[in-house]
């Protein structure tokens, strides 16, 4: 069957169409992706403003519009922190059905962390061991750890590239006193969460998904996305260490100009390197490999699951 997942982010909004059947591993149709950076459009009292309501609705709408014409037989629609997180996410939710028919199901933060550590352990299989899975999004970091399909341990956290860029670095380039504010704020929410992962022993295999990371492993050296999904990349913590002083040197402008950097990702991506950094660093990562599955295909994973074999 033809399915579409539809992913309302903190950063994007994104249908990804695929043909799969149960047993079979789902493969990649159409993709059609809306920069809407849901994340940074929240007013001071944590709502989503009517600018960016209207824009939600009207790009859920032409999303339903490609679903439809790429014959897309059923559309499994949700939502992570950026709308789980604002103080009017019932009525921002309420209209969109109202004005597109669109039931979004709102994820909690455990529930992408286990999503995507099913998709990574889908994708590395039972011989990658123990697994830690970390993932940085627009609006909040997922780490996972687990010998199984379903984690262990699993923690959200409120340490976004777009929520960070949005509330520590307002200038451009940013402050070095803000830099480094947001890389103290940074490590200790991090450092909270460590003793619960710790207790299950060292992971045999470290990966990692989300375009943050994925960009600073080619920042890092690592092939380029055009190379094709099963080509080996990693990110070591050495390298990704060397490029933080220089991310926090450059301008926006600087940054999208580097290899593998989108312009619409560049003003996030000091914020996202300072998380991962950290998050590498705490929890005594050296290497990590870069996984292409994350939350969209464990989503659709988890309905394969559920439909009767052929």
């Amino acid at each position: 069957m033809r399915l579409g997942v539809l992913d309302v982010g903190s950063n994007t909004v994104h249908l990804l169409v695929v043909d799969a059947h149960p047993g079979a591993r789902p493969l990649p149709a159409h993709s059609h992706k809306a920069d809407l950076r849901l994340a940074q459009l929240l007013d001071p009292a944590g709502a989503i403003g009517p600018e960016g309501v209207d824009r939600l609705v009207t790009v859920v709408r032409e999303a339903m519009v490609a679903a439809e014409d790429k014959g897309v037989e059923e559309v499994l629609p949700f939502a992570t922190s950026a709308v789980r997180e604002a103080s009017n996410a019932d009525a921002v939710l309420a209209r969109v059905k109202d004005e597109t028919g669109v039931d979004l199901q709102v994820l909690t933060g455990e529930e992408e962390a286990r999503l995507t550590f099913l998709a990574a352990r889908r994708w590395f299989g039972w011989s990658a061991g123990k697994l830690l899975v970390l993932d940085i999004g627009g609006g909040s970091l997922e780490i996972a750890y687990g010998m199984d399909e379903v984690p262990d341990a699993a923690a959200s956290l409120p340490l976004g590239a777009g929520r960070l860029t949005a509330a520590w670095l307002r200038t451009d380039p940013p402050d070095p006193s803000d830099v480094k504010a947001l890389r103290r704020h940074v490590r200790a929410q991090i450092a909270r969460t460590v003793g619960e992962f710790a207790r299950f022993g060292a992971p045999d295999h470290i990966v990692a998904t989300s375009k943050t990371f994925k960009q600073l492993a080619r920042l890092a050296g690592a092939a380029r996305s055009a190379d094709g999904l099963y080509v080996q990349r990693e990110l070591k913590r050495k390298s990704l260490e060397d490029w933080v002083p220089q991310l926090a040197a450059m301008t926006t402008q600087e940054r999208s100009e580097l290899p593998g950097v989108s312009e619409g990702r560049a003003g996030q991506l000091l914020a996202g390197a300072l998380v991962a950094e950290g998050v590498m660093d705490l929890f005594g990562v050296e290497t990590l490999e870069i996984c292409p599955w994350a939350l969209r295909e464990g989503v659709i994973l988890r309905k394969l699951d559920h439909l009767p074999a052929p």
